[in-house]
């Protein structure tokens, strides 16, 4: 209640401060000549003063100036400045139109803004980055991948080996929103996580949120990716792509109507299922190993108010082994947004949003056949608006209806088969969501943003509801028609402060309480197709977190090396487990089989960043801890949760060789995942049974590894055709990192057990030619 106090007390009076100023305003939106693609971050700058702003996620600011004629700069990283006068009566929306530059050098650093922001921004906890900038970052089978990207960042841990799976601060791997252009994806893997489902061609901008999140996400408590896709070239058609070992993608862009309207669309495949019609046994013939992908996109600009945006993503992966075994899964996501300008002060942003999530099983034998089918699907409805009232004040607010819909893991057996049918009633939820931030700064030693957000979830028949008792038995049951079941009504507080000590120092606050009604039922590190969603009930309370964070940031040598150093503590609050021998698949009475508790996590990050000059990188270190709490699990006591790692080290460094040659590297090392062991076992019947003690007691053995790569790029034989070659060595010391702990008795010795390791990956190489006209 005094945060939600302190928090109305500021949004008074800053209100007050924000109406009784009146200047002149420019706004417009900034984009790649070339393209005509919108850039994201681009720094626009009153020549001579300290007057700036950045644009925004869909390219568009708005500034305030105190003199009629003035000299604008706008610039963005690998691009050229640019130079106007501007007369403010006359014009006071620009549209702001870079050069790329010839020879850009491979910089990662936060894209497009201003040099010292990561100093001045009130924003902690948050990162940009372009795939442009992560390009010469070595990963496995040498595709780029911005999900491998950022598990090498402070905070993030991974899912295990070649996972895309990750864990931030301590929380669970469904605790993390992933969003393709405002659509949410449920299962960001292919082939088991070993490739995400976000192709680099087709993406512009990566933002991720650890920390003092803003108000207009909401939804799952750990953090949120935001990923927006290329719009498109609506300058003139180009054409881009890569042959691997693995994979290959092709990317095609070009005007529908030059300069008003254009497309893009990105396709990717794998081709391991080819070799398998080599094979001369029939079943492996038929067999189906492979998954595909493709992103597409187009926009239309009306005039300079209005622009419409269509995008869409549909991925699928195929598994199989002959007549008798298939497993398929995939995502789609389908957007629609509308772009209006109200006035040089106020954008609007209009997005209608389909995503889904399925996955189906088929198993055939002579006596056994049947089908596993699941799907989650959702309708969003979103209205946001910005509203930049001066230089020193940005309003944010909206609202948001989402409609979730469940369908849970039913069997549908043959007559014949050996199983019977078990069908289980889909769950329907919606969830109305408003909000409102203001971005102040108040005095050139201080920034804030601050706001609230309300959210009501809705537990929605028709359906029948169970009561469980202690030991998860049922004990009532009640059925409902369409109407609403149960309201969750909660109340999101979030604030970042940033105390600016000099223009190359400053101190960060920041806290934010997340609610999340859609969970995530996993008993892995690795989040697989096969795991199951629930929503928010009457037996399950909405998961949330409370995280407060304080940081140090400083800046060294002209802005070039870039120093931060976070601390945090996050308390997570109904948070689910499985009972201990929990039946979980197509089971109708599911909910009796979770317990609830509590968890916490806490921290501190490290992140020493070079963003200039031929050789930069960073170094990554997190000193961590998450643990969880259930009356039901482990006698009550905090125990280590799947994820928790006392350290987890990454260091990446990029080094242009020569105006051809690029070469990288990155080394990982981590404490090893919490895990679950006998402590000892005994006999039954004549079989063995193992004894299990303390939850999590244990630990897999630590994970490091050293991937290099080199990129050949040649200077072109035709000015619109460029090629370059990517060689890669994933684990160049062929380190036998453990995937799987399992235990066995000794051939020779019936009493005793005795532990074995399986590895899944050794030194593996990796070469793809790219290209693109």
């Amino acid at each position: 209640m005094r945060i939600l106090f302190l928090i109305s007390s500021l949004i008074i009076f800053s209100c007050f401060s924000a109406f009784c100023q009146d200047k002149n305003t420019i706004s417009g939106y900034v984009k790649d000549a070339s393209s005509g693609e919108l850039l994201i971050g681009a720094v626009v700058q009153v020549k001579d003063t300290q007057l700036s702003t950045a644009t925004n996620s869909y390219g568009y600011f708005s500034m305030d100036v105190l003199e009629n004629d003035i000299d604008i700069i706008a610039s963005f990283v690998g691009y050229k400045p640019f130079f106007v006068k501007v007369n403010v009566s006359n014009k006071k929306r620009l549209a702001i139109e870079l050069e790329p530059l010839d020879n850009m050098l491979e910089e990662v650093v936060v894209s497009g803004k201003k040099r010292n922001n990561n100093v001045t921004d009130a924003q902690m906890g948050a990162l940009n980055f372009t795939m442009e900038e992560v390009k010469n970052v070595p990963v496995l089978f040498g595709e780029r991948d911005i999900l491998k990207t950022i598990q090498m960042l402070p905070g993030v841990a991974k899912g295990g080996e070649g996972s895309s799976n990750f864990y931030v601060r301590g929380g669970g791997g469904d605790q993390n929103l992933i969003l393709l252009d405002e659509a949410t994806v449920y299962n960001a893997s292919h082939l088991m996580g070993f490739f995400s489902t976000f192709n680099s061609d087709a993406i512009k901008d990566v933002a991720l949120y650890k920390g003092g999140i803003p108000a207009q996400y909401g939804g799952r408590a750990s953090s949120v990716l935001d990923i927006r896709m290329l719009d498109g070239n609506n300058k003139k058609f180009a054409a881009e792509g890569g042959l691997g070992l693995i994979a290959s993608r092709l990317k095609l862009e070009g005007p529908i109507v030059k300069d008003k309207s254009s497309f893009m669309i990105s396709g990717r495949r794998t081709y391991a299922d080819l070799f398998l019609k080599l094979s001369n046994d029939e079943k492996v013939k038929k067999s189906k190993l492979y998954f595909y992908d493709l992103n597409a996109k187009a926009n239309y600009r009306f005039n300079d108010k209005n622009t419409l945006y269509v995008s869409g993503y549909f991925g699928k992966d195929d598994l199989g082994y002959g007549d008798l075994f298939s497993f398929d899964w995939g995502n789609a996501t389908a957007t629609a947004r509308w772009n209006h300008v109200f006035s040089e002060k106020l954008f609007s942003n209009t997005t209608l949003i389909y995503s889904d999530f399925t996955y189906n099983v088929n198993v055939s034998s002579d006596d056994t056949k049947f089908k596993i089918a699941s799907k989650i699907e959702n309708f969003n409805l979103k209205q946001d608006f910005s509203y930049y009232r001066n230089n020193s004040n940005t309003f944010r607010f909206g609202i948001q209806g989402l409609r979730q819909k469940i369908s849970p893991a039913s069997l549908d057996a043959a007559d014949n088969s050996s199983f019977n049918s078990i069908d289980i009633e889909k769950r329907y939820g919606i969830e109305a969501a408003a909000y409102a931030s203001h971005e102040w700064k108040p005095a050139d030693w201080l920034s804030l943003i601050y706001g609230l957000r309300i959210t009501d979830f809705m537990v929605q028949g028709p359906g029948t509801f169970y009561d469980f008792d202690d030991d998860g038995d049922v004990i009532g049951a009640e059925e409902y028609g369409g109407s609403i079941v149960k309201h969750h009504l909660n109340l999101e507080p979030r604030l970042s402060m940033s105390f600016i000590l000099n223009p190359k120092n400053s101190i960060k606050l920041s806290y934010n309480r997340i609610v999340q009604n859609l969970h995530q039922l996993t008993n892995t590190t690795s989040s697989l197709p096969t795991d199951q969603f629930v929503l928010s009930s009457i037996n399950i309370k909405p998961q949330y977190a409370d995280q407060v964070a304080v940081g140090y940031f400083r800046n060294f040598a002209d802005n070039a090396y870039e120093l931060s150093l976070e601390s945090y503590y996050k308390y997570m609050g109904n948070q689910i487990d499985f009972r201990n021998g929990a039946d979980l698949q197509a089971n109708k009475y599911l909910e009796g089989e979770l317990v609830f508790g509590q968890g916490r996590s806490y921290g501190l990050e490290l992140l020493l960043r070079k963003t200039q000059g031929r050789f930069n990188g960073w170094i990554s270190y997190t000193l961590g801890k998450s643990e969880r709490q259930f009356d039901l699990i482990n006698d009550g006591k905090w125990f280590n949760a799947r994820q928790d790692r006392t350290h987890d080290v990454s260091v990446v460094a990029m080094y242009e060789l020569t105006k051809k040659w690029s070469l990288g590297a990155n080394f990982v090392y981590y404490t090893g995942n919490a895990i679950t062991y006998p402590s000892g076992k005994y006999s039954v019947n004549g079989n063995t049974m193992f004894y299990y003690t303390e939850r999590n007691g244990y630990r897999m053995p630590d994970y490091h590894r050293l991937d290099i790569s080199a990129t050949y790029e040649p200077k072109p034989a035709h000015k619109r055709f460029h090629s370059s070659w990517s060689f890669g060595l994933y684990n160049v010391y062929n380190r036998k990192n453990a995937y799987i702990i399992d235990f066995r008795e000794n051939e020779n010795n019936a009493n005793i057990t005795e532990a074995y390791r399986i590895a899944l990956f050794g030194a593996i190489p990796s070469v793809t030619w790219n290209f693109k006209f």
